[in-house]
């Protein structure tokens, strides 16, 4: 039982952090969407290698190079993250706080629909059922802006695939996190020595405040992903499939309250539309969960399981 309550300590702390993202971005202007991401980039490398380097775990590092599937599909999972990081904090920065939450609201129902185009998996009705819901939801948001919800789009569908690549990586996170910080690092510290080169840096130029706060995006980055891992070792799945939902809740309350962005009343249409293919999904994903362990616990003792009458 501690244990379990250490996990969703850990987990309100991951997904709380990662929910409190949009106060954090607006600190390091007057920088760009790029330069950010650039430091972003650079410093999480610096901290994943120091934390790894304390709990001395390198082994991972010979058993990737020997494996050049494994290089690529890093390579690519970092440049959809690139993207995806890019676009939330030019999002957040250009005061579409709430339009980035969506993303993340429509992320589980992206995967789902990744899941039956990439690896042909077979849906479940419940699923079908939220998946074209959540499309419905999309027509009635692009009414609502007046556009395509690109800026939503473009997050849910990059860290839909970046889950996938992932999946096929099979690494630790912090170990993933510094594979993939690797391969972006030189690209952003060129950029950033460019930038320096031609006056533009803000690191150097904005006092040293400033370049405090780019270099914390590094701490930033890698202490929820860590305490993710911690939550993720001492909590069922069913778990941590409902807490993933506190990070955008907590950003769509940021964008509303805190930085008072207009919701008319198309939006919320949208927005209701998604979360209730949400629950259609959570409400389905339970029931399943359930009855797999009613399944096994009945094997388990030698007994015949039948599955319970549906409702009518």
């Amino acid at each position: 039982m501690g244990e379990q309550r250490a996990g969703l300590v850990y987990g309100f702390v991951a997904y709380g952090l990662w929910g409190l993202f949009p106060l954090f971005w607006p600190l390091l202007e007057p920088a760009g969407a790029l330069e950010i991401l650039a430091h972003r980039m650079v410093w999480s490398l610096v901290v994943v290698v120091l934390i790894l380097l304390g709990l001395r775990r390198r082994s991972w590092i010979s058993e990737l190079v020997r494996q050049p599937r494994r290089l690529a599909l890093v390579a690519v999972a970092a440049t959809v993250v690139s993207v995806n990081w890019g676009m939330y904090i030019w999002g957040v920065n250009a005061g579409h706080v709430v339009e980035t939450s969506l993303g993340y609201f429509i992320n589980p129902l992206v995967t789902i629909a990744l899941g039956v185009l990439v690896l042909h998996e077979r849906l479940r009705p419940a699923q079908w059922a939220a998946v074209g819901i959540g499309a419905l939801a999309v027509i009635v948001l692009t009414v609502g802006y007046g556009r395509l919800p690109w800026i939503a789009l473009t997050l849910a569908f990059s860290f839909g695939t970046y889950g996938l690549v992932k999946k096929q990586v099979a690494m630790g996170g912090l170990e993933s996190l510094a594979a993939e910080t690797s391969v972006q690092f030189l690209p952003a510290l060129a950029f950033l020595l460019v930038l320096g080169a031609h006056g533009d840096s803000t690191f150097a130029h904005d006092g040293p405040g400033h370049a405090a706060l780019l270099a914390v995006s590094g701490l930033v980055t890698a202490v929820p992903l860590i305490c993710f891992g911690m939550s993720a070792t001492r909590l069922p799945l069913s778990t941590l499939g409902l807490m993933q939902y506190l990070a955008p809740v907590f950003q769509f309350l940021i964008g509303v309250l805190y930085f008072h962005e207009r919701m008319p009343a198309e939006r919320w249409a949208g927005f209701l539309l998604v979360w209730f293919a949400l629950i259609m999904l959570t409400w389905d994903a339970l029931r399943t969960a359930r009855r797999s362990r009613s399944a096994l616990a009945h094997a388990d003792s030698g007994r015949p399981y039948r599955a319970p009458a549906p409702n009518r």
